[in-house]
């Protein structure tokens, strides 16, 4: 696969436009991640780990080593670098009160073969199948005796390496973690706090590429890949949509990022009657074309 993609140049300081295009070119290449302006000025602070631990003296020498040599550990140092990791626990509140509330009783009243199956796509560190794993042991009596699957998968190994052992900083879990699930659901490990066993086991987490996917398979109940499609280009975003059309029913859920929407983006998805702000796979699920508009919530 080659490292140089078509991508614009870099603008940057001291960093040579060269090294710039390919370090970024290789993101790209084994993501499908572009960089924007915000996230390339960043680029030398972001890799400044990855040359002190590869005795490396600056991004020019990076570039050249990666030329030079066909270095997977050192591939995989920068793309993780240079990857966005951000992520809380119930990040965007409104949306996990609409899982709770609305999608997941909605899903059980239906569902006849007591399966309940989710995917976190782009997952991060896990914070996001964390929350859907709080909220639903915090309902058990509804799930007891359901056979719940929830896989995580994210292009970072080293996110995924993090949010399988389920280990969060103190400023993590105040990061949208409310004190009583912490106590309820978390160990304190060290200066930091573990996620529970009965949580961990609740999670498959997967590393794995949304453009050459491996792991997904069948079809599931929920699907979230919030604030994953704005790092990618229109046709790339199509190519997602289409993958998770694939893992959709008639009756699946897509959840996207609050800056994120699947118009313009291929006709494989269209805004869900019922839940707002979800969307359904176009031309599976019956839509009212008159009558009054229903609102959900």
């Amino acid at each position: 696969m080659r490292l140089m993609t078509s991508s614009p140049p870099i603008p940057t300081g001291r960093l040579n436009q060269g090294a710039a295009r390919l370090l970024s070119g290789l993101l790209e290449a084994r993501t499908g991640q572009t960089l924007s302006e915000g996230r390339a000025w960043r680029m030398e602070t972001a890799l400044r780990p990855v040359l002190r631990d590869h005795d490396l003296v600056d991004m020019d020498s990076l570039a050249a080593t990666l030329l030079r040599n066909s270095d997977a550990p050192l591939e995989a140092a920068v793309i993780d670098a240079l990857l966005n990791n951000e992520s809380s626990f119930f990040r965007d509140l409104q949306i996990f009160d609409m899982i709770a509330r609305q999608i997941l009783p909605h899903v059980h009243t239906d569902r006849q073969d007591r399966t309940l199956r989710i995917w976190s796509a782009g997952c991060s560190t896990g914070q996001e199948a964390y929350s859907l794993a709080i909220q639903l042991r915090n309902d058990w009596s509804r799930w007891n005796g359901w056979r719940i699957e929830i896989l995580a998968t994210d292009v970072s190994g080293a996110a995924i390496d993090q949010a399988r052992a389920g280990i969060f900083s103190q400023m993590d879990v105040q990061r949208g973690l409310a004190i009583g699930d912490l106590i309820k659901w978390f160990e304190p490990h060290g200066d930091d706090w573990r996620a529970s066993p009965e949580l961990r086991r609740m999670i498959d987490f997967r590393q794995d590429n949304l453009f050459d996917p491996a792991v997904p398979t069948g079809e599931y109940d929920l699907l979230l890949c919030r604030n994953v499609l704005l790092y990618f280009t229109p046709e790339r975003r199509q190519v997602v949509l289409s993958l998770l059309a694939r893992r959709s029913h008639a009756k699946s859920v897509l959840l996207l990022g609050a800056g994120e929407t699947v118009i313009g983006q291929g006709g494989d998805f269209i805004a869900h009657p019922e839940f707002r702000g979800g969307y359904a796979r176009q031309g599976l699920l019956p839509i009212p074309t008159a009558g009054p508009t229903r609102r959900a919530g």
